[in-house]
């Protein structure tokens, strides 16, 4: 199994691949496994695990509540993966939060091994054999599960050509910095709530500037963390443009 070559991989190793699966493999990424685009493993930790039942966990030292996933047990995981190629993230609370940015950094890796752990995590040793540690937000889940297919699905969705348009990408939230512009489609007019006159006008200007004038409301409104960001570095409203006509 190569890290490099003509197409980007991820693996995700963990203890419960039945719940990455369906995510990893599914909807656009699976069309884009099937394109050639991208290649994706799903692996189980329990297969690097020594003995009849296979145990890849045991009590903390020190004491507490829970059990530890076993170094050398997740250590044999990634190695039996690992290439020169592969930056290997594990999913931690610990980490740097998921952002549009680290999905652009790992989208463009030869090879991204996630690490999930379980329990009450991963024995501290494994973090001398990861490249980068990521976060979901500063809250706990049950497992890196949820996160690493996360991770996943915004670098692939990032890769070219995967999304179909690769302009979708960029105009989505987050791909200048704002949260994106809102969508409609039809019915024109439902429960008294019409399109707006702007998206029917044809004037792909007018279009353009009424999208990034709602990108930079939502944002200012829903996001000050954001739009506080984006001011500082250099973003302007279009009323101060002068592009609304």
């Amino acid at each position: 199994m190569t890290g490099g070559g003509a197409i980007p991989r991820y693996d995700v190793l963990t203890l419960h691949p039945d719940l990455v699966r369906p995510v990893v493999t599914g909807s656009i990424l699976g069309r884009a496994i099937e394109a050639g685009l991208v290649a994706i493993g799903v692996h189980d930790i329990r297969d690097h695990a020594a003995g009849k039942h296979k145990q890849a966990d045991d009590t903390p030292y020190g004491g507490g509540a829970g059990m530890v996933m076993k170094v050398d047990v997740v250590a044999r995981a990634i190695d039996a993966i690992r290439t020169p190629d592969s930056h290997v993230v594990l999913t931690s609370p610990g980490g740097r939060p998921l952002s549009q940015a680290i999905a652009r950094e790992l989208a463009a890796k030869p090879h991204v091994v996630v690490v999930c752990g379980h329990y009450e995590g991963i024995d501290a040793r494994i973090e001398t054999l990861v490249d980068d540690e990521i976060s979901l937000g500063d809250f706990v889940l049950t497992g890196g599960e949820i996160a690493a297919a996360a991770i996943v699905d915004a670098a692939v969705r990032l890769i070219p050509g995967v999304l179909g348009n690769d302009a979708s990408a960029g105009d989505e939230s987050f791909g200048a910095g704002l949260l994106e512009y809102p969508h409609y489609t039809r019915p024109r007019s439902w429960n008294g709530l019409d399109v707006p006159d702007v998206l029917l006008s044809g004037h792909h200007g007018r279009i353009d500037a009424w999208r990034r004038a709602q990108a930079e409301e939502r944002t200012r409104a829903r996001r000050p963390d954001l739009w506080e960001a984006y001011a500082a570095t250099g973003g302007r409203t279009i009323d101060e443009t002068g592009d609304d006509e």
